[in-house]
């Protein structure tokens, strides 16, 4: 399921309330944390605790693959 774009162009970071990238409609992602929210049956879990931290390879291939919320909209 995937998410709907009006949702992902007010979605932030509960961190750093910045803007998030969807990576295949599974992942929000947090470029300047490196740290990836997971979404599950189409609703993004935005809880701090429940972010994981990515390996460099993983943040490069997020970057390259992920589409920027906030400039969707």
């Amino acid at each position: 399921m995937a998410v709907d774009p009006t949702l992902l162009s007010i979605l932030a970071c509960p961190q750093d309330k910045g803007p998030l990238l969807l990576v295949d409609d599974t992942v929000l992602y947090n470029p300047r944390l490196r740290r990836a929210y997971p979404i599950e049956n189409g609703i993004p879990v935005l809880l701090v605790d429940d972010a994981r931290d990515v390996s460099d390879a993983e943040h490069e291939d997020f970057v390259a693959r992920g589409v920027a919320g906030w400039a969707a909209s």
